[in-house]
């Protein structure tokens, strides 16, 4: 496991991603607010952290790949891969506009460093499933992270890679899901119940994590207790809480799909030390 001061980094750079998603949605004057916020620190453990990946060769045979399931938090996973490298981050600021390459769910033929295409919720996990597959067969070590959203598990064919995963034995598969409680149409467990996930997974026979998504320590360990999986995918439970590091956003349905104000903007970057 990293250091104190390790953590405390990767902290800080999930900070300031806050603020590069904020200042873009705001730009586009469209966009997802809450699950790209509540999103983040599961995606800063994972690009500056846990895989490996070339921003320099976005192509690299021997990289880990990521899959965005739940498409619509494109302006987190945009955030990261600017701050990576991949592309010059004056380009967050043509979110959402007519011939940028970063539109409102991510591109592989657009954006540099994202795998697949996404955004039609509910495939994710089997695209990563084939990524998987596909690193087997070619005899390469790269492993496979897709992220979920909990609103996204009341998709059939989730269910149906949930079977296929294990039955391949992709032990190189992690999976996330982004556990906000929260959809665009309210509360996951109104709208259609998918608790307990855990047991439901375990049934599958995944191996199961449940840790804060908020907590980098802990996403670390997560993630490093997959990578010693042997056998069987891993499923990280990340309890999260929708629009997070904004008290006025946070366990919000209501800015699912809604970007910040001039002045929600202003107040935002206050309380996240970037006024």
């Amino acid at each position: 496991m990293p250091d104190q001061a390790t953590i405390t980094e990767l902290e800080q750079t999930a900070l300031q991603l806050r603020v590069n998603i904020l200042k873009m949605l705001n730009t586009a004057n469209s966009g997802h607010t809450g699950g790209s916020l509540s999103a983040i620190d599961a995606l800063t453990a994972l690009f500056f952290h846990e895989m490996r990946h070339d921003p320099g060769n976005p192509r690299w045979d021997g990289r880990d790949h990521f899959v965005l399931s739940k498409g619509h938090a494109a302006p987190a996973l945009y955030a990261c891969l600017a701050e990576a490298g991949y592309f010059p981050p004056e380009d967050l600021k043509t979110l959402r506009r007519l011939g940028s390459h970063l539109q409102g769910h991510p591109d592989m033929k657009k954006t540099p460093g994202v795998e697949v295409c996404t955004g039609s919720l509910g495939q994710g996990l089997s695209q990563a499933i084939g990524l998987a597959l596909a690193a087997r067969l070619a005899k390469r070590e790269a492993r496979t992270y897709v992220l979920l959203g909990d609103g996204e598990m009341q998709e059939g064919q989730v269910w149906e890679a949930a079977m296929a995963a294990p039955h391949y034995g992709l032990d190189n598969l992690c999976a996330i899901v982004d556990a906000n409680a929260l959809q665009i149409d309210g509360e996951v467990a109104k709208v259609m119940g998918v608790a307990p996930l855990g047991p439901k997974f375990l049934a599958f026979n995944w191996h199961v994590l449940e840790v804060d998504g908020h907590d980098i320590c802990a996403l670390l360990q997560a993630l490093a207790d997959a990578k010693q999986t042997k056998g069987k995918p891993t499923m990280i439970i990340a309890r999260t809480v929708k629009g997070k590091g904004v008290p006025f956003f946070e366990h919000k349905a209501s800015y699912h799909g809604v970007p910040p104000s001039d002045q929600e903007l202003v107040d935002a970057l206050a309380l996240l030390g970037h006024a």
